[in-house]
């Protein structure tokens, strides 16, 4: 059995995904973007962008009932690697003593052009997914 959320974001129904999905004793959360509302948000900042994403990220693991605090996995996709210390202070700020397993890696480009990060979670929670 699996439980899933969606938050409604237009790329959900056209790339047939769900925001997240809550399976045995983990959920897997999709890759969130600096998007609050519906609109892009933080243009330029990619500190303001991390946090944003990773505010998606909770948002998303609060509606199955988990937190940041049990994330255990997470990867960030970033457009320009040469900031990647601006990524990790929102990340570890974000994160604290959780210090989930992660990776940040160079892509050329994301769905928007003045997106400069995405984030993907997996959480830790036993029966989350029943």
């Amino acid at each position: 059995m699996t439980r899933k959320i969606s938050t409604k974001t237009p790329w959900e129904p056209v790339v047939g995904y769900s925001r997240a999905v809550a399976a045995g004793d983990f959920v897997f959360v999709s890759g969130c973007t600096s998007v609050a509302d519906g609109v892009f948000v933080h243009a330029g900042d990619a500190e303001a962008q991390t946090t944003q994403a990773i505010a998606n990220v909770a948002q998303a693991l609060e509606a199955l009932g988990v937190g940041l605090a049990d994330v255990v996995r997470t990867r960030m996709f970033v457009t320009d690697i040469s900031r990647w210390e601006e990524y990790g202070r929102a990340h570890g700020a974000a994160f604290g003593d959780a210090m989930p397993a992660t990776s940040m890696v160079g892509v050329a480009a994301l769905v928007d052009p003045r997106m400069l990060i995405e984030i993907e979670a997996v959480a830790y929670k036993p029966g989350v997914g029943t």
